[in-house]
């Protein structure tokens, strides 16, 4: 490339001085004689070509920088949330996941372009500025010298300068954060600002605000600008020694004229890379600090070693063992213990029960049994292998856990059910899919193919689909949630090219299904599609066609239908839709307002929330008259939702009309819109319905109340007769679930999390918490089912009491992090003099039921604010009227009596307290005096928990305040 540029540079030179200037006719070049317009067409033609191969092998190197650049942003963004992956768990719950999420999506993207420059920029600008500078040199040294004799100075000044606008960059970035921070708060408070009159005040201060913005912009402004002019300034200022210094050369006969012309060329393309690489040089130093930033976010402690997660071990060990928990203690981030010295031992195939009140406890074991946290101390070994150097695959295929709020990706139910049995993709793939596979590769990522068939059966130990299918349903029906999730897979609709053989026995059924109905006397709380009638749970669109949308359709989107909409005009049915529409709206609008649009009884009328907030300003303007576009965004409201939903404003001249349109028209008015409209007909399934409503062939409606569930369940009943239930459940594999599952029904939460974790057919299961809303009878029956199912697996349940614990083959109790069985006092003589006093309030707290499940923060922090209190027998704790802010009492050991004083007369008794109990804290809560007196009856032994302290855990731990509240409850019962 540089040769080709030197020629660019070298023949406008030999035009000038050989071809134009020469000084005959004929021109002799290295033997060859040239007529002098043939030389200054060689010339002019090896010119051009010179320029275009210079510009081709520029494009061709900055179409392959691009492709750098773009193949090491990707790299590292896939190795950022590779390693984002091995983070230990603890992490993420002190790390805002917005922040990670926006440093590998934000913070990278400038990375990427200077990744394809790192290499390129530097050799290639330079490359240039020493070409061109090699060229300056053969013409004259002098040239030479003027060339280069200011570079240093703008190489010292220029980025000095530079980095002084960064600093000023970054104040103005802080000073724009407060002035955020100042703006929220403003309009979080504008009407208290106009009620106290403070507005002007405020608005003083984001003037203020906004002037130190400014006064930093304006220095910015200022050294931008004065940098940019000495730097122009500099390099205009080589141009002026050109000039006058060649110039003279050029008389003096020094230098030929195309010498200088060649050399002022020259120059002006040599300030281009010399600005590229200050350029270079400022993006460098400001991506170092984007990088430093990026890698102490991603470099917590305690990182999963990469190799436990790259690729997959050579065979995955059978876990199915003796489970060794050995002297086990965890952590946390502040290094305070969380379990400590925990040491037990499950054999093979043994029903374990883990009694922890604290949650904080139940997910440390949970964690460190699938080794989501790693013991400071301490290991787990299961069926002789070390927990710590098990590859990923081989827990995640060994050992299943399930907890009561699980991760739900979004996708289907089923993508999320099956995760577990999708580690690896199987069979072939196309070429397209090969070679994207390919330049993943070549980019650093996965290069296994997303399109490729992932689910492998033989992971949850059969042969097929189908064989995965059926072990899943005895899964569910095992956890007695099977009858639940098949009725709500009646709600599902059927996709007629995958599922032939459904829709096939779903119409032979129907017959049966209406006979049943007919039965229960439950027919009249169905509106039947009946071709004479008006059906009042259609729409107008679906009354009119005698049909139903075949796919979902947006209210945007069926505004676009100007054929539709044309036809309701021609129908003489767009006056009436219009006025109905504005009914309607005016209805919507009075109940819900434009921003109630939120509401689940507005989302389930299925309107689009802009469309409706446009709509209204469309009848709240009145201005003008409509568009056709207008006129088609209102009429989509009555096309959208039923005469049912729509009420009384549905009038049954509207009904009449549309029915003796349709009984004229119809079938000429659907056959215009068959892409979008499937007709009505016995027998066929109506794509855009659900199961229900097909094997109805009707629409339940919406006053039928509680007799609609008596209608699912028969429905549910007839169908699972006909055998059809493992088909309709199959449905809820398609099911697609929002972010986060949020559109999922808290009931099936939890079995699908119990599904995931067994679907595998795992050696060892962790149920935390789960099931355990079951009544203990039901509880049981669950357990031995699941036990029945998974004879070999050892069973981990982790809870909050057990009924009956001699009904497992193990159990194990832990308190605040220790084992109760455990040897306290050799325990505590391991604690350090200065923690052995707050140990002691720690350990008398969570013996009492009120703190029993607090967090361990919380309980230090309780026990820190804490002081010891002794009182004798007769001894006057506190007295009625007493502030309250002296804190309030648990009582440990001893009883004390609460009486009225009675103002100088007889003492009335109230309650004797004991050991356990916590005295004072109402008066506390209320902050108002003592209400009694306490006397202590016996030697009192106890803890006066300070006020802020105690106030402040009320105010932060859920758990503590829902059992406070039940004691206050008892106070008034």
């Amino acid at each position: 490339m540089f040769p080709f540029l030197y020629l660019t540079l070298e023949l406008p030179k030999r035009i000038i001085n050989d071809a134009i200037g020469a000084a005959t006719g004929q021109v002799d070049v290295f033997g060859v004689t040239f007529s002098q317009v043939g030389l200054l067409a060689l010339l002019c033609a090896a010119f051009l070509t010179s320029v275009l191969v210079h510009g081709l092998l520029k494009m061709r190197i900055n179409t392959m920088k691009g492709i750098l650049s773009e193949r090491m942003l990707r790299r590292l963004r896939y190795t950022l949330i590779s390693r984002m992956l091995r983070f230990p768990k603890p992490y993420f719950r002190r790390t805002s996941q917005g922040e990670l999420v926006a440093m590998i999506t934000g913070e990278t993207e400038p990375m990427g372009g200077l990744m394809g420059d790192a290499l390129t920029q530097p050799v290639l600008q330079a490359g240039q500025m020493i070409t061109i500078l090699v060229f300056l040199f053969l013409q004259s040294l002098w040239f030479g010298l003027a060339a280069i004799a200011l570079i240093p100075l703008q190489a010292w000044l220029i980025p000095k300068l530079q980095r002084q606008i960064n600093l000023m960059n970054k104040e103005r970035i802080k000073e724009v954060r407060r002035l955020a921070a100042l703006i929220g708060e403003s309009a979080q408070g504008a009407s208290d600002l106009r009620i106290h009159g403070g507005w002007r005040y405020r608005l003083s201060m984001i003037s203020a605000r906004l002037g130190v913005v400014f006064g930093i912009r304006l220095k910015i402004y200022k050294k931008k600008f004065f940098m940019k002019f000495i730097n122009n300034f500099i390099t205009q200022l080589t141009p002026f020694f050109f000039f006058s210094v060649g110039g003279y050369l050029v008389i003096q006969g020094a230098v030929s004229l195309g010498a200088l012309v060649a050399a002022l060329a020259a120059y002006k393309d040599l300030s281009s890379p010399w600005k590229e690489l200050l350029a270079y040089y400022n993006q460098s130093q400001d991506m170092s600090l984007r990088w430093e930033t990026v890698v102490e976010k991603f470099s917590p402690g305690n990182v999963i070693d990469a190799r436990l997660m790259d690729g997959a071990p050579a065979e995955v060990p059978s876990l199915a063992g003796t489970v060794e928990l050995q002297d086990i203690t965890v952590t946390d981030s502040d290094g305070n213990p969380v379990l400590e010295n925990i040491s037990a031992q499950f054999g093979k195939g043994s029903v374990v029960a883990v009694d922890a009140p604290s949650e904080e406890d139940r997910q440390a074991l949970a964690d460190v049994l699938t080794r989501e946290v790693m013991p400071s101390s301490g290991q787990v070994v299961i069926a002789g292998h070390a927990l710590a150097g098990l590859h990923q695959s081989v827990i995640a295929s060994r050992i299943g856990h399930a907890d009561t709020r699980p991760m739900l990706f979004q996708g289907t139910f089923g993508d999320n059910t099956m995760m577990p049995l999708k580690q690896n993709p199987q069979g072939d793939v196309t070429p397209e899919v090969q070679a994207a596979a390919q330049e993943a590769a070549a980019a650093g990522n996965s290069a296994d193919p997303v399109e490729a068939e992932w689910l492998d059966p033989a992971l949850a130990g059969v042969q097929d689909r189908a064989e995965v299918q059926a072990w899943w349903l005895s899964l569910l029906d095992t956890m007695g949630t099977g009858g639940a999730l098949y009725r709500r897979s009646l709600d599902q609709k059927i996709d007629l090219e995958t599922r032939p053989d459904l829709a096939r026995r779903l119409i032979a059924a129907r017959p049966k299904v209406w006979e049943a109905v007919v039965a229960a006397d439950l027919a009249r709380h169905v509106h039947r599609f009946d071709p004479a009638l008006y059906n009042p749970a259609l729409p107008v669109i679906g009354n009119l066609f005698f049909a139903t949308m075949r796919r979902p359709v947006t209210q945007q989107e069926l505004a676009t239908q100007t054929d539709l909409f044309d036809l309701m005009r021609n129908l003489g049915l767009e006056a009436g839709l219009l006025e109905l529409s504005r009914d309607v709206i005016e209805l919507l609008n009075q109940i819900f307002g434009t921003d109630g649009t939120e509401h689940p009884l507005f989302r389930k009328l299925g309107l689009d929330p802009a469309v409706f907030e446009r709509s209204v300003q469309l009848l709240t303007s009145r201005t003008g008259t409509l568009s056709d576009a207008d006129k088609a965004m209102l009429m989509t409201v009555p096309l959208r939702i039923s005469a049912e939903q729509i009420g009384p404003a549905f009038s049954n001249e509207m009904r009449e009309t549309i029915l003796g349109l349709r009984a004229a028209n119809g079938l000429q008015f659907r056959e215009g819109l068959n892409d979008l409209y499937a007709p009505l007909d016995a027998g066929e399934i109506a794509p855009g319905l659900s199961v229900l409503e097909n094997a109805l062939f009707g629409k339940i409606s919406d006053s039928a109340g509680a007799r609609a569930d008596d209608l699912r369940k028969l429905v549910s009943e007839v169908l699972e007769r006909e055998g059809l239930k493992p088909e309709v459940m199959a449905l809820m594999y398609d099911f697609a679930l929002a972010s986060g599952g949020s559109n999922l029904p808290a009931v099936f939460t939890e079995p699908l999390a119990i599904s995931r974790a067994i679907i595998k057919q795992p050696d060892v299961l962790i149920l935390d918490q789960v099931l355990s809303g079951y009544d203990p009878k039901i509880w049981r029956e669950v357990n031995a089912r699941l036990r029945a199912l998974l004879p070999q697996t050892t069973m981990i349940y982790l809870g909050d009491g057990f009924d009956n614990p001699d009904q497992f083959d193990a159990f194990l109790e832990i308190r605040q992090g220790r084992m109760v069985s455990a040897d306290k006092a050799a325990e505590d003589a391991d604690d350090s003099a200065a923690s052995a006093d707050l140990l002691r309030k720690v350990r008398a707290l969570e013996s009492t039921t009120l703190f029993s499940g607090m967090g361990r923060k919380q309980l230090r922090l309780l026990a820190f604010g804490a002081k010891w209190f002794s009182a004798q027998a007769g001894d006057v704790i506190f007295n009625k009227d007493d502030d309250p802010r002296d804190g309030a009492y648990m009582i440990l050991s001893g009883a004390a009596e609460l009486f009225d004083p009675g103002d100088g007369q007889e003492e009335k008794h109230i309650a004797m307290v004991g050991p356990g109990t916590l005295v004072g804290e109402l008066g506390l809560i209320r902050n108002v005096p003592r209400a009694l007196t306490m006397r202590a009856e016996t030697d009192v032994e106890a803890l006066r928990l300070g006020a802020d302290e105690f106030l402040a855990v009320v105010e932060n731990d859920a758990a503590t305040s829902f059992k406070l509240l039940q004691v206050v409850a008892g106070y008034t019962a």
